[in-house]
């Protein structure tokens, strides 16, 4: 009897793995939840998305579609509600085993009302972390460095990492607020020869902290946008020193896809293409992806009607569709990467797919 039982475990644990890394970039309407499934098996969640349930829900629609029905890790890039917020209902429906994070409450303005208040006896059912710069996830079957976290940056190069970086030269610092976004928990994430690197919302002038005056992190395949797409991050100082073959922005319809931000993205040497969540009305007809490349879409007579009038103001003064909106049925973007560094990207919309081999050098 015990010989069958191990043959019987032994089984099922063949049947967890696999050959490939899957990444499911669940659409929270312009705030963070991306599922990684290791070729181990074990799964990563980055950020949890907004309060009340929703984000949760969409999740849940991902790790079924995955076949998985925990979370050996949750990782909180920071602190702010659209990162952190659907923590409270996520622990309630999932187990969770391990937490890592950047710290201490250091510089949130509430954005998430009474986080520190429950999250530390929801970590107390697994295991917490503090993520320092250098430390490692300890995922079975893929690499995860912690680059970023608490404002602070990685000091000693990565593989690939270390050369001058010549775009330092034009960075122009801005006056910003320094808040929340700063402290942002950033991974380069490595499965073979596929790289692809996630900072969270980590703020313009700490990306200068981060990539000068030598590149630390070298080139990667795919980058997730910092901050949704947003100007407030994703300088030529990072994307363009990163080198990536394809982007994929986390954006809302009213929240990234900046003029600024889709320019420095096309001009990055060697980017491919722009996959988006959301068609973003800042980007108008100019800066939008293609079609095929955008898994959620706005209704055909809205965009019309700002397109043609582009200024209107509801009452209130906001404007006309800056409302996160709750898009039904949400679509995520899937990428499925092998160890050689090829990888395909899935839009669930439509079933378009593109395959990409690694061209890093």
């Amino acid at each position: 009897m015990r010989f069958v039982v191990s043959i019987f475990t032994c089984a099922l644990l063949a049947s967890a793995q696999s050959n490939e890394l899957r990444i499911y970039y669940v659409d929270v309407e312009g705030g963070q939840e991306t599922l990684f499934i290791s070729p181990s098996g074990q799964t990563m969640l980055v950020d949890t998305g907004n309060p009340g349930g929703r984000d949760t829900d969409r999740l849940m629609l991902a790790m079924q579609d995955a076949g998985v029905k925990e979370l050996n890790f949750v990782v909180l890039t920071h602190y702010d509600r659209d990162h952190a917020g659907g923590l409270k209902e996520l622990s309630e429906r999932v187990p969770i085993h391990n937490f890592w994070d950047h710290g201490a409450d250091m510089n949130n303005p509430e954005q998430v009302k009474g986080l520190m208040d429950y999250y530390p006896s929801i970590y107390a059912k697994g295991t917490h972390h503090v993520a320092k710069p250098g430390d490692k996830i300890p995922i079975e079957g893929m690499n995860v460095l912690v680059v970023t976290s608490g404002g602070e940056v990685i000091k000693k190069a990565l593989p690939g990492g270390g050369k001058p970086n010549p775009e330092c030269a034009a960075f122009k610092r801005r006056d910003e607020p320094d808040d929340e976004n700063r402290n942002s928990l950033g991974t380069v994430i490595t499965y073979g020869k596929f790289r692809t690197i996630d900072l969270g919302d980590f703020l313009w002038n700490y990306e200068y902290n981060l990539m000068c005056p030598n590149n630390p992190i070298g080139q990667v395949d795919l980058y997730l946008t910092s901050h949704h797409g947003l100007d407030r991050s994703g300088s030529a100082t990072l994307v363009h020193a990163l080198h990536p073959q394809v982007a994929i922005m986390n954006d809302g319809p009213r929240k990234g896809g900046t003029p600024q931000t889709m320019g420095t993205l096309y001009s990055s040497p060697g980017l491919a293409d722009v996959w988006q969540l959301h068609w973003a009305y800042p980007g108008g007809l100019e800066w939008n992806a293609p079609g095929h490349f955008i898994a959620n879409v706005e209704d055909p007579q809205k965009v019309a009607e700002f397109l043609m009038h582009p200024d209107v103001r509801p009452p209130g003064g906001r404007g006309a569709y800056a409302a996160a909106g709750n898009h039904s049925p949400a679509y995520w973007i899937k990428v499925t990467a092998h160890a050689d560094g090829s990888f395909t990207v899935l839009n669930s919309r439509n079933n378009f797919s593109k395959t990409y081999q690694s061209e890093r050098r």
